[in-house]
């Protein structure tokens, strides 16, 4: 059974209205996975959102173009779902599809606010998984916002403000337990 009917079942069964409750273990349940794109800004974040959506983000040449995160989706390729299809002709067909949102550039110190930080760190929180985009080459039309180009420390940075956003939440929640 799915998560979500198995919370529907224990419901509906429990004795005298006592409602158990049945919790995921991992992850949210549902039926599509969401991931988002994120790295310091100006490393190709709206670009790789338009290849992998055909879509049709704004990507220019400064921090922060993006402010309100693009979202698309795309299906998701399976042979195994088309076997199926064939074998027994359904009257309706749904591929899986991924979820993909567009996020803002993530600057040092946007767990304390920083540039775009808490909505940054908010829109991070709204999706499954992330795609982490480093910018690996050098380039006199494209700006980047640490001032020379270094994949490891962009992947550092991203990965601190993560880290101390998840234990600003961590202490926040703390007290309650």
């Amino acid at each position: 059974r799915s998560a979500i009917s198995c919370v529907r079942w224990a419901s509906r069964s429990s004795k005298k209205n006592e409602k158990e409750q049945i919790k995921a273990l991992f992850g949210k349940v549902g039926h599509s996975l969401k991931c988002g794109v994120v790295g310091v800004p100006n490393v190709g974040k709206s670009s790789f959102f338009n290849l992998l959506t055909n879509g049709k983000a704004q990507a220019e040449n400064y921090p922060f173009c993006t402010i309100d995160p693009n979202e698309g989706r795309v299906a998701v390729p399976d042979g195994r779902y088309d076997k199926l299809c064939e074998m027994f002709n359904p009257r309706k067909r749904t591929p899986a599809f991924l979820h993909i949102t567009d996020i803002a550039g993530l600057v040092k110190g946007a767990h304390e606010g920083k540039g775009l930080g808490n909505s940054f760190l908010s829109h991070i929180s709204a999706v499954d998984g992330i795609y982490h985009l480093c910018r690996g080459f050098e380039s006199p039309d494209v700006a980047h916002v640490e001032g020379s180009v270094d994949p490891v420390r962009d992947l550092e940075i991203i990965a601190q403000e993560l880290r101390l956003k998840d234990l600003d939440y961590i202490e926040g929640r703390l007290p309650g337990v």
